[in-house]
């Protein structure tokens, strides 16, 4: 017998939702409805959801459609991080040694959010603590394979139509990483550009409150919601012709040479749209890798000392090592600090000319379930707290996702997501070069210069 029950209306962005919404053309609560059938329909399988309360959901939708506009997201559903903070839902920061913590207010990015008319649907899965530990979360074309870490529940669910947009957080990749793998727009933007209030700490050096989303401009809003200057997110003029550079980064030889062929690609289909340059980093960030990890295990180390000292049998065997490991790094911890500085010093060389660089984001398509793939290629630009928009269009050898990141000076955030913009129509042109087996390296075409 035919299945004859009607699938819910396909995704729209954010941006076309509120404004279906605020025409008439719908409602929040018909939105909500289609999202909630749509994550009922797979959620036994991608499991992206760790808390989803329909009706509280729907109540919420129906306030929005009672009354005025409120901003820009009236109406839309939103997903959030579980380690990012909601007064009306739980948040458990993805440990057990949390779970049931109702947080007495919402963290500023939420609150935001809310103000600006957003419903939250629920919260999202994130590793322990967003390190490394995977959640349940499956990958939304291949359940064998990860969607990547740390905030796998809002990469997956945006990705498979679940909700048009969802919040992230990135301490070493896990923003740009899971959304490459996904397939979506994800952005982290200029550190300390959205207040983190309310999220639980890793690193205080290296902590970003970052989004998910179907396109640029649903990323572009959300992040200026967030950081309370929408202006400040709007996609700058790049003029006809604009100028970026292709930043192949010290580690290209650890890529894949399949990913490396796609990025290249990649970079020869934006030559027809942009003048495309190639550009080398300053020697010495080469070591920023290196002081990420060290910045990383001693402030994560100091973020956990009470769970540590309290639930060491709750913590996953992964990061009750990880920690006990993280006091060796102590010794290094000033010379990461330096090395960093030192090179944020650098950025204005390095974005003189082009101001926008395209550079890979991760090593190849997502890796199976049992881990959440390597944010070797993301560890330096989180350090160094420039805006980092990961862009999907690429296809790997398996025919899954692979993004790249579109890079610009801190404070630049509006140039990094026009760039993004730009960079994604031309990576979604090159999906015909790359998809299936890549040409080798020796055969792979290279962006003018």
């Amino acid at each position: 017998m035919t299945d004859t029950t009607p699938s819910p209306p396909s995704p729209r962005t954010a941006i076309a939702t509120a404004s279906a919404i605020r025409s008439g053309e719908s409602t929040s609560e018909q939105v909500v409805r289609d999202c909630l059938d749509r994550i009922v329909e797979g959620e036994d399988v991608l499991r992206a959801w760790v808390h989803l309360d329909a009706e509280h959901a729907l109540a919420q939708a129906r306030a929005r459609d009672a009354e005025p506009s409120r901003g820009p997201l009236h109406g839309v559903p939103i997903g959030v991080k579980d380690l990012i903070d909601t007064s009306d839902l739980p948040t458990a920061y993805g440990s057990p040694i949390h779970a049931g913590h109702r947080p007495a207010a919402d963290a500023t990015a939420v609150a935001r959010l809310r103000e600006a008319g957003a419903v939250v649907l629920g919260k999202t899965v994130t590793t322990e603590f967003a390190v490394f530990t995977p959640g349940p979360t499956t990958h939304p074309d291949d359940p064998s394979r990860t969607p990547g870490g740390s905030s796998s529940g809002s990469a997956a669910t945006v990705a498979a139509g679940g909700v048009p947009l969802a919040l992230g957080t990135q301490t070493a990749g896990s923003v740009v990483r899971p959304a490459s793998f996904c397939g979506v727009v994800g952005g982290k933007p200029t550190f300390d550009a959205i207040p983190t209030d309310g999220v639980k700490a890793c690193s205080s050096t290296l902590d970003h409150v970052g989004a998910f989303g179907r396109d640029v401009a649903d990323v572009a809003l959300a992040l200026g919601v967030m950081a309370g200057d929408v202006d400040r997110f709007r996609p700058a003029d790049l003029g006809v012709r604009p100028r970026f550079g292709f930043c192949r980064t010290p580690q290209w030889h650890q890529l894949e040479a399949s990913t490396r062929s796609a990025l290249e690609a990649g970079a020869e289909r934006l030559a027809v749209l942009a003048d495309v340059v190639e550009v080398t980093l300053p020697a010495a960030f080469a070591g920023l890798v290196e002081a990420q990890q060290t910045i990383m295990a001693v402030e994560l180390r100091r973020a956990l000392a009470w769970e540590r000292a309290e639930h060491a049998d709750q913590l996953s065997d992964q990061l009750r090592r990880f920690l006990d490991d993280a006091a060796a790094a102590e010794d290094g911890y000033e010379d990461a600090l330096a090395l960093a500085e030192s090179c944020r010093a650098q950025l204005p060389e390095v974005f003189t000319d082009p101001a926008v660089l395209l550079a890979p984001s991760v090593l190849g398509e997502a890796p199976p379930i049992d881990t959440t793939g390597d944010p070797l290629l993301c560890r330096a630009w989180t350090l160094l707290g420039t805006p980092s928009i990961s862009v999907p269009g690429l296809i790997g050898p398996a025919g899954l996702p692979l993004g790249a990141q579109i890079l610009a000076a801190s404070g630049q955030d509006a140039v990094a997501l026009a760039g993004a913009a730009l960079a994604g129509v031309a990576l979604t042109g090159s999906t015909a070069v790359v998809r299936g087996a890549a040409p080798s390296d020796a055969n792979a075409r290279r962006p003018p210069s």
